[in-house]
Formats: structure tokens, sequence, C-alpha cells
């Protein structure tokens, strides 16, 4: 989960796994993969560092980075 702030100055914690895409127009739209959409505060690039920083912290990027070998040669 990332902490993110409402219009209204309320804390948010959103699912990073469920995040679709990211838009600023100006302001910042974060929309989901069930299509909700929400504003908040922070900018795109701040909400995409968030979400970079959990994906490291849960070791999904290591996870997708990691090469299975069989043994078998190519």
């Amino acid at each position: 989960m990332i902490p993110v702030t409402r219009l209204n100055g309320s804390p948010l914690w959103l699912n990073a796994l469920q995040i679709e895409m990211v838009e600023e127009t100006p302001d910042t739209y974060v929309t989901l993969v069930n299509g909700k959409r929400m504003i908040v505060l922070e900018k795109a690039a701040e909400v995409v560092g968030l979400m970079t920083e959990y994906y490291a912290a849960i070791g999904l990027h290591s996870a997708s980075v990691k090469v299975q070998h069989t043994g078998e040669e190519e």
C-alpha cells in the first residue's frame, strides 16, 4: 500500500498492485484496474516513485528479473 492525499487533505492508502494508470492533467488522477479514478494532491512522478519503492520493498522487480536455468544449452 502507498500513502497518498485526497484533495480535501485526508490520507488515503492505495494498493499499488491495483494501479493501472497515473496521469497529471494538471490534477493527478490515479486509475485502478477496476476503472475507479481518484484525484490526489501528489504529483504523478511522486506517485510513480512511491509505487516503485513499494515494488522494490516486496521484491516484485527482482522476482520478475530472475531467470530460471533448466540446464539445457541452446
